[in-house]
């Protein structure tokens, strides 16, 4: 996968479980370049992805903040108060202590969300 799409998926999957939230301010795409080793072209190009998503707004000579929009669509299905993550968690951890490797446990969800999600 694209680095940039690496980030849009990031910066998704932590409106999806409430870790950011409305009138949050991400970081700047210099800073994520400069933490990640990344050309700051590619953050851009995250950054850009995420606003026409409608996730994000940048305000110009202050920063990229999370949408209103995007808010009240992570609101909508609130992971990080699904049953189901509880049941994903205990289920990852029975998995560690059979002793599967990361590799083995990526490969299982990978079958599963193929089967599950073609």
């Amino acid at each position: 996968m694209a680095a940039y799409l690496q980030i849009v998926q990031q910066v998704q999957e932590a409106l999806r479980l409430g870790i950011l939230l409305e009138g949050d301010q991400l970081p700047t795409a210099a800073r994520v370049a400069r933490d990640t080793k990344l050309n700051p072209n590619t953050t851009l190009k995250a950054y850009r992805e995420l606003e026409h998503q409608g996730l994000v707004e940048p305000r110009p000579g202050v920063g990229t903040f999370v949408s209103r929009a995007a808010a009240q669509q992570a609101q909508a299905k609130p992971l990080a108060e699904s049953p189901l993550r509880g049941e994903l968690n205990d289920w990852m951890r029975r998995a560690r202590v059979a002793g599967l490797e990361w590799g083995d446990v990526s490969a299982l969800i990978t079958a599963a969300r193929a089967e599950h999600y073609p």
